[in-house]
């Protein structure tokens, strides 16, 4: 009796079968571009998104023809949505996280920040659903008023199912348009959009029934009669999930396109000084628990970034020898902490600031700088980012004693160490790293055994290593933070009074 798990991601997709004692059986990826119309604007072509989904089911699900699949669920990336008209098509591309074009919206929209984070959890930043659907209304009330329905990829992915679409507690919170207290839609927020609630679909907690396949659709896709689906989960938490970070003190570590920093919390927290940092409070995966992000909107496109511009050799060794471009690439870093400081702002940044407008910048470099001292520079801005969060989560009673590493980035020792000593917390290494799978695999498994998901989860999830911080680089990040903490407000200052940086 096996069980998939679908992580959708901003480049891609990837399913992944397992069997009841959590051993990966067979995996399939597709991947799909990111379309950009004009500069700030990010698009996902929805309707492929969702043939690329359905394709990886097919396949990975085809692989296991002699334990087939009778449960899955759902991990997807937050914010962005799909308009339908009433025929099933789609309407407009889905504006993904990193889509700026909603910034103006932010200062039109009229619930105000603290009431916004009161209903939501979150606050305002154009990333979500909420301010891109106002940009909509302003600029394209033809498409809002054609739209029978209003989609994230998770409930999408439903309704191309054949299903009475669902979304997850978790997911639907990113969009800024749910009551995290009640757990629901808000009416108030729907109707500053123009919006019914009837557009939405039925939000439930991950893990409960969204529908079983027809007979037709499960013989499509190669999966058993009846396959039942169960909600899932925004990818962050279902990354946690399936990570184990499922306990207050426990934060998953996650390197995709945006790095993120996944904090399990047994409460909401709704405080002020949280919402002055941007530190959002959402549910769970699990019941009972919630979650708080730390975040960078620069994270592992800053690698693709740099392989693409600085990588030519690595590029070309890797078609050659068939070896990962990123692992070639990562294998000529400096081994030593750089003399550089960096400001990972390569987009927006994440939080605490959400700063749109200050650029990212390189300091230090002289002609004796190697390209590998570079490259650790930029993973040093970017892990000295996420660490400025800590301590604000630390003033209100959120501590962290654990990192757990999912994602691409957990698999290079490394960059693994740098984070640890910058951190200075150890980070724990799963024996799979593709959390986001994992925990939709847990959650769809849990659903036709009656297991437990946290007895499930000591059953499943296996750590490899523990990686610990090396006392002399820690103390050489800690002077260092003070520097780190002066870069953005002496760069925003220059950039505010000379404007050069934004013109060239």
């Amino acid at each position: 009796m096996s069980t998939l798990g679908l992580d959708i991601g901003t480049s891609g997709c990837k399913a992944v079968v397992f069997d009841d004692c959590g051993r990966q059986l067979s995996s399939a990826r597709r991947n799909y571009k990111v379309i950009s119309p004009q500069l700030g604007q990010a698009e996902l072509d929805s309707a492929a998104v969702g043939d690329a989904c359905l394709s990886v089911i097919k396949e990975t699900a085809g692989s296991c023809s002699s334990d087939p699949v009778c449960s899955l669920a759902i991990s997807s990336q937050g914010e962005a949505f799909t308009l339908l008209d009433e025929k099933g098509q789609v309407l407009a591309n889905a504006m993904v996280s990193s889509d700026q074009r909603a910034v103006d919206e932010l200062d039109s929209c009229p619930i105000s920040t603290e009431a916004l984070y009161r209903i939501t959890g979150h606050t305002p930043h154009p990333m979500f659903s909420l301010f891109k659907l106002l940009w909509l209304r302003r600029k394209r009330p033809d498409i809002l008023d054609r739209a029978r329905y209003l989609l994230c990829f998770e409930d999408y992915i439903h309704y191309r199912l054949g299903l009475q679409p669902a979304i997850s507690h978790s997911l639907a919170a990113r969009t800024m348009l749910y009551d995290v207290r009640v757990q629901n839609w808000s009416r108030e927020i729907l109707d500053t959009v123009g919006l019914r609630m009837e557009q939405l679909s039925r939000p439930l907690e991950s893990g409960a029934a969204v529908g079983r396949l027809s007979k037709s659709m499960s013989e499509t896709l190669n999966l058993a009669t009846g396959t039942i689906v169960v909600a899932g989960g925004h990818d962050q938490v279902c990354a946690a999930l399936g990570s184990g970070a499922v306990d207050p003190g426990q934060a998953a570590l996650g390197s995709g396109t945006v790095e993120c920093i996944t904090v399990t919390t047994a409460e909401p927290f709704i405080d002020f000084k949280l919402m002055q940092s941007n530190l959002c409070a959402y549910p769970h995966t699990m019941t009972d628990r919630y979650a708080t992000l730390a975040y960078n909107l620069t994270g592992g496109n800053l690698l693709q970034w740099f392989r693409d511009e600085w990588s030519s050799r690595e590029v070309n060794a890797a078609e050659r020898s068939h070896q990962d471009v990123y692992e070639l690439i990562l294998d000529g870093m400096a081994t030593q902490p750089s003399s550089l400081l960096v400001l990972p702002y390569f987009a927006a940044s994440g939080t605490p600031y959400f700063d749109s407008l200050t650029p990212a910048a390189i300091l230090g470099l002289r002609l004796a700088t190697s390209r590998g001292e570079v490259l650790r520079g930029l993973l040093e801005g970017l892990a000295f980012e996420l660490a400025l969060n800590f301590q604000i989560l630390s003033d209100v009673g959120v501590s962290v004693h654990e990192l757990i590493a999912t994602g691409g980035g957990a698999r290079n020792r490394a960059w693994l160490q740098l984070r640890s000593d910058i951190f200075n917390l150890p980070i724990s290494v799963p024996e799979l790293t593709e959390a986001g799978c994992l925990g939709c695999a847990v959650l769809a498994y849990a659903a036709i055994s009656d297991e437990d998901p946290t007895s499930l989860l000591k059953r499943w999830v296996r750590i490899r290593e523990v990686v610990m911080p090396i006392p002399e680089n820690a103390e050489f990040y800690r002077t260092r933070r003070d520097a780190y903490l002066a870069l953005r407000p002496m760069l925003r200052a220059f950039e505010e009074k000379h404007g050069v940086i934004s013109e060239l």
